[in-house]
Parts: C-alpha cells; structure tokens; sequence
C-alpha cells in the first residue's frame, strides 16, 4: 500500500518512518498522529511470499547472501551453480537459520541455452511467473599482458558475463508469457577504475551496464523494472581468485571497511526488487559504502596505509 504524505499530513515523520525502515524487518513509529493513514505503516514490511527469484551464480558469496535476503522476505529461491561448486546442505542450513523458506539449487551453465530452459522449466513447475531475475555470473581470464589477449577468451567473458541477462529474459518470457517483474545485473567498479588483469571482466560489466539502460526503456512498456548494480569490494572468492590472497590479507587487515558487507549487497538488491524503488529503473545503482569515494593515492597515504600494505604483501 502506498501512503500519501499529502493525506497523512506529516511529511517530516512520514520520510523519518520510511527512511529507517530495515527491508525484510519493521519499523515503529513510536509518536505518530493519531491519523489511521499513518497507523497503516507503523509497520512496513517487504514481503514476497509464494514468490519466484532466481540468482544466477548463487551458491557462494553476494549471489547467496542476495539469496538470503529474499529468503528472509519470503520468496522462493532459485539457486544457480556450475561445475558441482555448492554445499547444498550449508545453503539449507543458512536459510533455516534465517527462518526462510527453503531455497532450490540447480546446476545450470548460464552460457548454456538448454540448461537455461531446464531451469525455467523447474521454475514453472512451481510458479507462474518468475518475479525477479539476478543476473550475478562473472566469469573471464585474468592476464596482465596485452599479448596474451585471444578473441575467444573475449567472446568467453561476454557469453558467462554479459549475454546471460538478455538470454535468461528471452528464456523466461518464452516459459511465462511475461518478463520478471524485476531485472537486476550485478556489476563492478570495473567500468571506472583500473585494476591489474581486469580488463575483460571490466569490458563485459561495461557492456551489461549499458544494456540495462536499453533494457529499462524496453521493458518499462511491458510493466517490469530492470536495473544495474555496482557494487564496491566485496570479500569473497571470486575477489581472492582475481586479486590474490595477499591483497586480500592486506585489505582485512589494514583497511577492512573498505569490503562492502555481503548482507548489504543484498539488502540493497532486495531494495530495488521492493517495489519502493521503481524510479531507478535503467539506471545503474552504486553499493560501495562511500569507500569508492575514498580510494585514491592520497588517502592512502594519509591513512599511513603504504608501509603496511607493502609490508604485508611481501610476507
């Protein structure tokens, strides 16, 4: 239900309520006007109950603690995993603990159109529709020589990064008869900011970002949202793999609010999903914590970070 601030009458606690309302939680409003209107969102919740979300790539790291998060709404999640990479238990265990319905984990390539159809298929057995779409899977080679760059590794990064947001589209509106209700492509800084052996993962974002801006004009006229997310540094595997263990090390040591939290990846994703949030539709949203903001050579420096950095890569 959306509320009126007209009708209610107190714009100023009104925004207060809305802006300290904890998604997938409550929020009292602890001295309001006596006004039924603003009675009706003492309490405001997100709830997805009995619907379908599907995360690509949502076994490990921000595509599981997303999954959590529209678990803990009510949603029915669909995990995706390749190559036999999920504790299928550990991923129940969580979900449990959190008090969310259980999840269902497919092994299905993303690069893969018949895996893709399976997978709307396993979908539709349960749902008939699927609500909200993340597309999580990044996947490229990491060199730092422009001589050992291949064609083929390219159009790899691009068929596992970018083309599975337009191909899982197209795979559920053939299943459905509709597109998701919401449309989400997870990025990076990549696009911006230089980082040594990212280039293809980069490229690839860079291309998804721009689709989702022709994606939010085109499926705005079929009543559904699509959306970009770029998120900060964020601690997982992927990142290890990428960057290495020992800068990894190194930021958790020295300098560990510079990782976004992965429970705020998440939440901020749920956000955009929540109905709350139509206005971004086509844009691309930054999830950093302002440490984009701060990460340069002279706030290092000023920090004193140099010396500990340097010291605890060469261990």
């Amino acid at each position: 239900t959306i509320v009126s601030a007209r009708k209610v009458g107190c714009t100023r606690q009104l925004g207060r309520a809305l802006q300290a309302v904890r998604f997938g939680g409550t929020y009292p409003v602890r001295s309001a006007p006596s006004s039924t209107l603003f009675r009706a969102i003492k309490m405001i919740t997100i709830d997805l109950s009995g619907k379908a979300v599907l995360v690509t790539g949502g076994t490990k790291g921000i595509g599981l603690a997303t999954g959590l998060e529209f678990g803990k709404a009510g949603a029915r999640v669909y995990l995706t995993h390749r190559w036999g990479s999920a504790d299928e238990e550990e991923i129940a265990r969580q979900f449990t603990e959190c008090g969310a319905p259980e999840p269902r984990v497919v092994q299905a390539d993303v690069s893969n159109d018949d895996d893709t159809k399976e997978l709307m298929k396993v979908i539709a057995a349960e749902h008939d529709r699927l609500h909200v779409f993340i597309s999580n899977v990044g996947f490229a080679l990491v060199t730092d020589e422009l001589e050992k760059f291949k064609l083929k590794n390219f159009q790899r990064t691009l068929e596992y990064s970018s083309w599975p947001l337009i191909s899982h589209l197209k795979a559920a509106k053939k299943q459905f008869g509709q597109y998701p209700r919401y449309t989400l492509a997870v990025s990076s800084f990549g696009p911006d900011h230089f980082y040594p052996g990212y280039d293809f993962v980069a490229a690839a974002k860079a291309v998804m970002e721009t689709t989702v801006k022709y994606l939010g004009v085109r499926l705005k006229k079929e009543g559904c949202n699509a959306a970009g997310v770029r998120l900060g540094m964020v601690c997982t595997e992927s990142f290890r793999a990428t960057f290495g263990e020992a800068l990894t090390q190194a930021v958790q040591k020295h300098s560990p609010e510079k990782f976004v939290p992965l429970e705020q990846c998440g939440q901020a994703m749920l956000a955009l999903c929540s109905g709350l949030m139509d206005g971004f539709a086509g844009h691309t949203v930054t999830v950093d914590g302002a440490t984009g903001f701060a990460d340069n050579l002279i706030t290092m420096a000023h920090d004193g970070l140099f010396p500990k950095f340097a010291e605890a890569l060469d261990e």
